[in-house]
């Protein structure tokens, strides 16, 4: 997941960063990382935590400048440690970088023995790293930023959301499939942001342009703005699960607003499994859209059943079984007034390693819930993820073992019912073609080893861009 976010001609722009993060912070809870930079240097602070917890008012004013770039860490490639927090800065060539990355490369390994092998270190496990590499060897080479922007585009393979300060100059781009999300928008004084969410803008007061496309490029520099589009896929491959799960309710992504995307789901949802209920409840919070559409299209009242500590974050995201089981104990209470002797359809956004699932039905079965009838907005996820989610093997997904009523079983469920595929996607309103569903179908858009593809090819532009690096398969 992560998020990062870009801002560009606002005074004391540390500030802003911070609470564009904040309203990013869904998106990766490890760490946070602020960079500026003052005309003559970078600036930076980051560290392990929450965004309250990492910055403060008195380093936030220690990061001077009017230009700086944002980031919040949920970690896919490379552990946790303090030397994979971004956003990562160098200097070359008498340039002062900072990079910050949202995604997955899942050729990271060839191109860093590629590097290696040229005898280059590296000071970090994390894939953004390589993205550095390859824009600095283009521009060692001779090359613009845009050279290095399009070079990435030609040897990155997997998903990426990158934004990146080059002395006083932001530039930000997508993969070629904008698999995940990135917008940008202008705020009331004139200065630019680019964000993974268009919550970020929102929280600035800005207003939302657009997204940015897939295969483009954006640059502000004192001369202003500009695009440069240099892939062209006929079929994109949107994650799917940023409208399932991962981004915020109230976000636009790719043109569309995800509140309404669930709550489409929901009303589906109740077509495809009708069922006789006292009340419709939400697993709070990225539940409740969805919770809301199929109260309304059934007709069963929605009433709240469960109510979250607002000070819990994602327990998905939570690093091990354990922290899960008790974050949940935590995070969730039952008003038993609401549940004793009732029947209750309980509405979910998805199922995952199914344990979160079976420990909140015991929670309501415990306060007196006579049926628990679960509904998922999701498809079965039967396969792990390769760009950015962290779903590494088959073995942690119920889906993946079990048919429908063994999970039912399993988590101790009355009823049980999936979305089908088929109505996920017209609640998206977005072609199948145009969206990755890897997770749910175990075929991913682009070759990973050992998994199928579904072949997406990708034009350049440009035809005739040769290349300065050799290619890596």
């Amino acid at each position: 997941m992560c998020g990062i976010v870009g801002i560009t001609g606002i005074a004391d722009v540390s500030f802003s960063i911070y609470y564009a993060l904040y309203a990013l912070q869904h998106r990766g809870q490890e760490s946070a990382g602020i960079a500026t930079f003052d005309t003559t240097s970078l600036c930076k602070h980051k560290g392990n935590g929450l965004v309250s917890e990492v910055f403060n008012g008195i380093n936030l004013s220690s990061l001077e400048g009017t230009i700086g770039i944002g980031h919040v860490r949920y970690p896919t490639t490379g552990e946790n440690r303090p030397e994979n927090i971004q956003p990562f800065l160098f200097e070359f060539r008498n340039h002062s970088i900072a990079i910050a990355h949202n995604g997955n490369l899942v050729n990271y390994q060839d191109i860093r023995t590629y590097f290696e092998d040229k005898g280059q270190i590296f000071w970090s496990t994390s894939d953004t790293e390589i993205i550095s590499k390859v824009i600095t060897e283009e521009i060692r080479c001779g090359g613009s930023m845009d050279d290095a922007i399009r070079q990435c585009m030609h040897l990155l393979k997997g998903s990426y959301s990158v934004v990146i300060m080059i002395d006083g100059d932001l530039y930000a781009f997508r993969d070629p499939y904008g698999i995940r999300p990135l917008c940008f928008g202008r705020t009331t004084d004139g200065g630019f942001i680019v964000a993974s969410e268009s919550v970020a803008i929102d929280a600035l007061g800005a207003t939302l342009e657009r997204d940015v496309c897939p295969g483009e490029m954006i640059c502000v520099t004192k001369d202003g703005f500009r695009s440069r589009r240099f892939t062209d896929a006929e079929h994109k491959a949107h994650c799917i699960f940023e409208y399932i799960y991962f981004s915020r309710a109230d976000s636009y992504v790719d043109g569309t607003l995800v509140y309404d995307v669930r709550r489409r789901i929901g009303g589906l949802i109740s077509e495809e499994a009708p069922v006789e209920a006292d009340a419709v409840c939400t697993v709070p919070d990225s539940g409740t859209a969805y919770a809301v559409g199929y109260s309304e299209r059934s007709g069963i009242p929605y009433v709240e059943c469960l109510i979250k500590n607002r000070y819990m974050g994602r327990t998905f995201i939570m690093p091990t079984q354990e922290l899960r089981e008790i974050a949940v104990r935590i995070k969730l209470n039952p008003i038993s007034d609401h549940l004793r002797g009732k029947s209750i359809v309980l509405v979910d956004d998805s199922i995952v390693r199914g344990t979160t699932s079976r420990r909140i039905i015991t929670i309501m079965r415990q306060a007196g819930a006579k049926e628990i009838h679960m509904r998922i907005g999701s498809p079965m996820i039967t396969a792990p993820c390769y760009l950015g989610v962290d779903m590494p093997t088959r073995n942690e997904l119920i889906g993946s073992r079990c048919g429908v009523e063994d999970v039912r079983n399993r988590i101790t469920a009355t009823t049980l019912h999936y979305i089908s595929l088929d109505a996920l996607v017209r609640s998206i309103g977005k072609p199948v073609s145009d969206l990755c569903t890897g997770c749910l179908t175990g075929k991913y858009p682009i070759e990973i080893r050992g998994e199928e593809c579904e072949s997406r090819p990708v034009d350049f532009v440009e035809s005739d861009f040769q290349t300065s690096l050799f290619p890596v398969e």
